[in-house]
């Protein structure tokens, strides 16, 4: 568990030094550098997609996912665990932020967007799975420490752009890591090279998604897909048994 407490504190201490150049940068800077961001992000999730060539499977994931994740609606618990944490912890400032410059991201429900956004981020990839498995199988964290410093230094960048909502996304980096960490041992038979690479291929396309939400207005409902990453884990698994 070692490095995703660190994960997440480096996310707690970017996304806080983040907050200080909120105020400081003008509007026009922090939609452009979100722009920025967004491509970031697209590229990050295409190398990862490229990295299986079984198509079938990840299409089929990302088919069976959606439909799981659409009857769960992971989005809406994110968005409520948002909302709350908006209510708790936030003041009325942080929410009130609408302006005809700012992006599009930042001007209504502020904190939740911040929020959302930053956990799909930092939870969806390849480095949060395979990461958090080596951390849980090996006790070897160096994927995981590598994470936390891309993560800080993105957290930096989207706090000074969405806001305090940011910070908190280290509440489910912690539930989400932590529990892969801890369930490595039971998954370990069935972890192949094949899986994690399918594994991580649905989830660079998941990436893709969450980039094109922070550019475009009409939103992919990536949270719902989340499942996806773990189909082929349940494949391999079913195939292995009969």
């Amino acid at each position: 568990m070692l490095g995703t407490i660190v994960n997440c504190l480096a996310v707690f201490i970017g996304g806080c030094a983040g907050l200080l150049f909120k105020n400081g940068i003008p509007d026009k800077y922090n939609h452009t550098v979100m722009q920025g961001v967004s491509l970031s992000v697209i590229l990050v999730g295409i190398k990862s997609a490229l990295g299986s060539d079984d198509l079938l499977v990840i299409i089929i994931s990302l088919a069976l996912g959606s439909l799981i994740g659409e009857w769960i609606d992971i989005e809406a618990y994110l968005k409520r665990m948002g909302d709350w944490l908006e209510h708790r912890f936030s003041k009325p400032s942080d929410s009130d932020q609408s302006g005809p410059n700012q992006p599009l991201s930042t001007r209504s429900g502020g904190f939740s967007t911040g929020f959302v956004t930053a956990s799909l981020i930092f939870c969806v990839g390849s480095m949060a799975i395979v990461g958090s498995l080596e951390s849980g199988l090996m006790g070897k964290h160096d994927i995981l420490y590598a994470k936390s410093a891309l993560d800080g230094i993105v957290s930096l960048i989207l706090s000074s752009s969405l806001g305090f909502g940011v910070i908190f996304s280290a509440v489910p980096i912690l539930v989400y890591q932590g529990t892969i960490t801890l369930l490595a041992g039971f998954v370990k038979p069935v972890l192949v090279p094949e899986v994690v690479s399918q594994m991580s291929a649905t989830g660079g396309l998941l990436i893709i998604g969450i980039g094109l939400n922070m550019l475009r207005e009409k939103k992919l409902r990536v949270g719902n897909m989340l499942p996806a990453i773990f189909i082929p884990l349940i494949y391999y698994s079913f195939k292995q048994f009969f």
